[in-house]
């Protein structure tokens, strides 16, 4: 992947396309003042360059009755490369979980878990506690969504 240099209209197209990825070519064109052809090339280049790496949609969670969202700090027994590697590989195959970061601090992991209720959270829990390698786990529930937009801040160059 390498390093683009983004212009101001790169900017305005990557902010465009975080906002509604379904803009067409003709659409975003007309937004950041270019005919389609070169706007589409732009597109191009930010897609080859790993900049937009892809289009996807974003559901509602609450219509789709996910009402229950943790957040869950998890302390691994061992640091061994196969204990770490067998547990994100486990973690990969949990659909409650849609994030998983290996963190700093006290903790190794932060994980954000999705569920319908409260009892599907606990179902979660106990089969997640029974992982071999799982030493401590700290849930924290989210009440509300403050802020939660999905765009990435744009670093100046």
């Amino acid at each position: 992947m390498r390093n683009l240099k983004l212009d101001r209209i790169d900017r305005m197209l990557l902010e465009a396309l975080q906002q509604d990825a379904r803009l067409t070519t003709a659409e975003l064109a007309e937004l950041v003042n270019l005919s389609p052809s070169p706007c589409a090339r732009r597109i191009r280049r930010l897609e080859q360059a790993g900049m937009i790496t892809r289009y996807r949609a974003e559901l509602d969670k609450a219509r789709l009755g996910l009402t229950i969202q943790v957040y869950v700090q998890v302390k691994l027994d061992q640091h061994q490369q196969e204990r770490v590697e067998e547990f994100e590989a486990r973690v990969r195959d949990m659909p409650e979980v849609i994030q998983c970061h290996s963190v700093s601090g006290h903790f190794d992991y932060l994980l954000q878990v999705i569920t319908t209720d409260m009892d599907a959270f606990e179902q979660w829990l106990r089969q997640f506690r029974e992982l071999p390698m799982v030493s401590t786990v700290d849930s924290s529930f989210s009440i509300r969504a403050v802020k939660e937009n999905g765009s990435l801040p744009l670093p100046a160059q």
